[in-house]
């Protein structure tokens, strides 16, 4: 993956906002993107160049890893379709804390940054074909509102769970690749059929994680398969009570449905799949992540050790929140961190709370408790 320094650009080319909600708001900064070449061999790289502009008089505070600035792609960015098909995401998805006031960056009225971003890494673009890429993000969390500090994260909060949105234009390329078109290409590894008869004796592996560490993470297993299980039970009984309603929003068959099957996938998972913990990462504003396409490894990161067994935001939950992640399982997104934007997002937006892994992870570990 080849990453450039961000520097200051010029004009926007061309630039659409749009919102999830009739409440969401570009706040005047719009994006673009700009491919380097429009037609490219199997051994191209594919660069883009991605621009912000603050068009408005106030300035802005943009959420860091919603933005191709921060030096590494923690969540899918872009929507990428080849001939129309949607490309799969490759790359990885964080847990992370709730944002921080260091976790925005300020664009000042007028100003823009750009960045260039090698995709062909993050999706697979190895078949010959007609592909779209346009950069989009959405979050609960993605604007300060313009002001800094206590004040802004304040007003952020007073949101709630108002997805916004960024979104540029479709750029449109060409690429003759190593695949002829119209291949259908699996995940980049064999996929495990999720089955509560699977291995009877499932492990957990480890990866630069000390004994005692071991020791917690065989915990939090236990914990989450607890979660999960007491979780698809609640659904498999028909219950849609105060505790469905918090963290999915007003009740649907579709999205009731949805959700049990999700639980049904994380229990048999956490039951019957071998998983393989790394404890490499060491970034304090980062609980875990995983790669969707590669179950079932997760990546515990500092933030992890520091929260309980049990209870909010806990070892235990973080693991059902990542198990959510993986395609196989859930193939959930981060449209919302912590409780208060969790429950927002039910109220506001139930079809992004069934698609929420945070909700997923708080409708599990039920705390405070809810019938």
């Amino acid at each position: 993956m080849k990453w450039h320094e961000m520097v200051k650009a010029g004009v926007v080319l061309a630039a659409v906002v749009a919102s999830v909600n009739v409440q969401a708001a570009s706040h005047g900064v719009t994006v673009s993107v700009t491919p380097e070449k429009s037609t490219l061999g199997a051994s191209d790289d594919v660069l883009v160049k991605v621009t912000f502009t603050n068009t408005s008089s106030q300035p802005q505070l943009v959420l860091k890893w919603s933005t191709p600035f921060a030096g590494q792609i923690t969540q899918s960015l872009f929507d990428v379709t080849r001939d129309g098909q949607a490309v799969s995401y490759r790359g990885a998805i964080y847990k992370r804390v709730a944002p921080r006031e260091g976790d925005y960056y300020l664009l000042k009225p007028g100003q823009s940054y750009s960045t260039k971003v090698e995709l062909s890494s993050l999706y697979d673009m190895s078949v010959t074909g007609d592909y779209k890429v346009r950069f989009r993000t959405a979050s609960a969390h993605l604007f300060q509102d313009g002001a800094a500090g206590a004040q802004g994260l304040a007003v952020a909060a007073a949101r709630g769970g108002n997805v916004e949105e960024l979104a540029s234009e479709d750029a449109s390329l060409w690429i003759d690749g190593v695949h002829p078109r119209g291949t259908v290409l699996a995940d980049p590894i064999p996929m495990e059929k999720l089955s509560a008869n699977a291995a009877a004796a499932a492990t957990t592996s480890y990866v630069s994680c000390s004994s005692s560490r071991q020791t917690l993470i065989a915990s939090a297993r236990s914990a989450a398969l607890n979660y999960a299980t007491n979780a698809s039970n609640y659904l498999n009984a028909g219950t849609h009570g105060t505790r469905y309603t918090k963290w999915f929003g007003s009740y649907t068959s579709s999205r009731f449905s949805t959700v049990k099957t999700h639980f049904t996938n994380i229990k048999n998972a956490f039951a019957s799949q071998n998983i393989t913990v790394d404890c490499s990462c060491t970034d304090s504003g980062t609980y875990a992540y995983v790669y969707p396409t590669q179950p079932y490894k997760i990546y515990v990161c500092g933030a992890f050790w520091s929260a309980p067994t049990t209870g909010t935001d806990s070892k235990g939950g973080t693991l059902v929140h990542e198990m959510s992640h993986f395609n196989v399982v859930a193939s959930t997104d981060d449209w919302a961190y912590g409780q208060s934007a969790a429950a927002s997002l039910a109220l506001s937006n139930p079809s992004k709370a069934v698609d929420n892994a945070d909700s997923h992870e708080y409708f599990s570990e039920n705390n405070p408790a809810l019938p």
